[in-house]
């Protein structure tokens, strides 16, 4: 079983501004995201963004090296189509009209993370994407209906998952998200 650490509302207020910083990021990053740029280009942008505008830190570079594994070399994790989670953006891929693209990023500020990705379709889609980005859109949103005080955690992935499910998608059970604070990754 996870522990739970309740933060006070100082610390919950640092969070949201942390996470309001991430966020943003993925609100300017929009204009930039369509055919014929690299994935490496809109990380660099990114990149450039939080370290000279926000004047935060980019989380990623260099989280999790140490016991033989190579650091995160990028400020941004940038997943293309059917890579679920953790891509490293490259020079040589080129995004084309189609394409489903999350961006996930992670700012520090003044010690406290804020983590958020966002989905983009590049250019014109199919009816395939478009029904997968909106399903997703609307299983993240009936998850957040299920938080409250004394709710469990199981709700909200039940709630998406059953709305995943009868959508005819599936989730990915390997990653079903992580607690935020001082650190990266926290429990729950």
């Amino acid at each position: 079983r996870m522990a739970i650490t309740l933060k006070p509302r100082d610390e919950i207020e640092r969070m949201r501004e942390a996470g309001h910083l991430a966020a943003e990021v993925l609100r300017m990053i929009e204009p930039y995201v369509k055919p014929g740029i690299t994935t490496e280009e809109l990380d660099r942008i990114c990149h450039d963004h939080i370290v000279k505008v926000q004047k935060t830190i980019p989380a990623n570079v260099g989280y999790g090296g140490g016991g033989g594994r190579r650091p995160f070399p990028k400020a941004t994790r940038i997943l293309v189509n059917n890579v679920v989670c953790h891509g490293i953006s490259s020079s040589t891929k080129t995004l084309k009209s189609g394409d489903i693209l999350n961006i996930d990023v992670t700012v520090i500020k003044d010690g406290w993370h804020g983590d958020t990705s966002r989905m983009y379709i590049v250019g014109e889609s199919s009816v395939l994407a478009r029904r997968l980005v909106d399903t997703t859109y609307e299983a993240m949103k009936r998850g957040i209906e299920q938080v409250r005080a004394g709710g469990h955690l199981g709700d909200i992935g039940h709630a998406i998952q059953h709305y995943v499910e009868s959508e005819r998608f599936s989730v990915v059970r390997e990653y079903c998200g992580h607690g935020i604070g001082r650190v990266y990754h926290e429990d729950p």
